[in-house]
């Protein structure tokens, strides 16, 4: 399944999301599309040195890493590569579970080497995983 999807840079994500359609506030370091699987999920990925990056092509933007919707019930997985939508395989709980953890780690790798206020940013950190874990 190879579906297209648009760059649409935003001073604020809208309420209202239309489908092929990625919404960019960089001054938020915000990117919001709808799941790719069709399940209408407000997908949110946080732009940054340790989430995701996006790359504006003439073809289309791409979001690395890939896309995995662990929290909603549909779990799709698949990236945006070049205003494509290319579907990834299905991780495994465990998978789930160790990618995870990597991103964990990667997060306290980056501010450990940043020498940011660790203590702080834990803080921030643990509330923010835990309000859109909510949703």
């Amino acid at each position: 399944m190879h579906q297209s999807i648009r760059l649409v840079q935003v001073d604020y994500i809208p309420d209202v999301l239309d489908p092929g359609n990625l919404y960019v506030a960089e001054e938020f370091g915000a990117a919001v599309h709808l799941c790719a699987c069709g399940c209408a999920a407000k997908i949110r990925t946080p732009l940054g040195p340790t989430d995701w990056s996006l790359e504006i092509t003439p073809e289309g933007p791409s979001l690395f890493p890939s896309v995995g919707n662990w929290q909603q019930a549909c779990q799709s997985h698949y990236w945006i590569y070049r205003g494509r939508i290319v579907v990834a395989p299905r991780w495994s709980r465990e998978e789930i579970a160790q990618g995870r953890q990597a991103e964990e780690a990667r997060h306290r790798r980056y501010f450990e080497q940043s020498g940011a206020d660790q203590k702080g940013f834990n803080r921030f950190w643990q509330w923010l995983l835990r309000k859109f874990r909510r949703q």
